[in-house]
């Protein structure tokens, strides 16, 4: 599977630079960003899940959170929150895994959880299995598809200022859908773990993928540079609306609940140093507002909010 996100990636660094008093990322986060945001898209267009994907990278350094998260229609929304400097040509481990202390999570949410279902999340560390620091993010959900899935992975992922693109390549499982397929499935896809020749073939192939034709190549042109011994069979592109786009999923009703999780002693202590309570969305960069009667009403149980306004930061 090949992705190239381009209006729905400028959307995420336009509201970021609009909508945030420290301005535009750093170029080392940009870039992180951008390939979590295309890994993300190529993750929850192959396994195909009726929730959120959501990729979260987190650790000790400057960057102590990075974002990317991919609904069942391809909406992707991210964000980073960096508390120190960056400097240029920063690493991953210089900018999220400092003491070795760094993880990556994947969290999948279904859209209709059953009563008492919770979220399913894998977490792996930025190291490998000499404990020795992964520098790149394709590293680090390569080993995370292995632990997971005991599947083959190889992934390239690139990221500019315009164009967050990405390229999986994953052995299929030996029978069945994986996991679900039973035991003895999962024993043959370990068995052959490294060992399969057509996919390490292929996979030695698409490694030889430069970071710049990632970024400017389209995709036929990709495929058959890389792999123009093989049989190819091209599917259609999504395109048009169906294809990765930019949407947050913040309201003014979830803010709301949030609000009276923080409890009224902590909200009416806000009111007293200001005259409303003010929640901005990290990731689009909507600004929600409460007056002490929305709060009132919030506390109350009233189910239908006045409305208020909100614009960019």
């Amino acid at each position: 599977m090949l992705v190239r996100v381009t209006d729905g990636w400028t959307e995420v660094l336009r509201r970021r630079e609009a909508g945030s008093p420290a301005g535009p990322y750093p170029v080392p986060v940009q870039h992180l960003l951008g390939e979590m945001v295309a890994a993300a898209c190529l993750m929850q267009a192959n396994i195909k899940f009726n929730g959120a994907l959501i990729l979260q990278i987190f650790g000790d350094g400057p960057v102590k959170l990075a974002v990317a998260e991919v609904q069942p229609d391809l909406a992707l929304r991210a964000t980073a929150t960096v508390t120190a400097e960056v400097s240029p040509g920063a690493s991953l481990s210089a900018m999220v895994n400092v003491n070795n202390q760094g993880k990556c999570a994947i969290t999948l949410d279904p859209k209709d959880r059953f009563p008492g279902q919770q979220p399913y999340q894998g977490v792996v560390p930025l190291f490998g299995d000499r404990r020795e620091k992964l520098e790149q993010l394709s590293e680090v959900l390569e080993h995370y598809m292995l632990q997971s899935e005991q599947l083959d992975t190889r992934l390239v992922l690139a990221a500019d200022g315009e164009v967050a693109a990405g390229l999986l390549i994953q052995r299929l499982p030996m029978e069945g859908v994986g996991n679900l397929a039973g035991r003895s499935a999962r024993q043959a896809d370990e068995d052959e773990i490294g060992l399969n020749e057509h996919y390490n073939r292929i996979a030695l192939l698409a490694s030889s993928l430069k970071r710049e034709e990632l970024l400017t190549l389209d995709a036929q042109t990709i495929l058959r540079r890389l792999f123009w011994e093989e049989d190819l069979r091209l599917f259609p592109a999504v395109t048009g609306e169906a294809a990765p786009h930019f949407a947050c999923t913040c309201s003014r009703e979830r803010v709301g609940q949030m609000i009276v999780g923080l409890g009224r002693d902590e909200v009416e202590s806000i009111l007293a140093e200001r005259s409303d309570v003010e929640v901005g969305c990290e990731f689009c960069g909507l600004q929600y507002r409460f007056d002490p009667v929305d709060v009132a009403g919030l506390f109350l149980g009233h189910g239908a909010l006045p409305p208020a306004e909100a614009g960019i930061q």
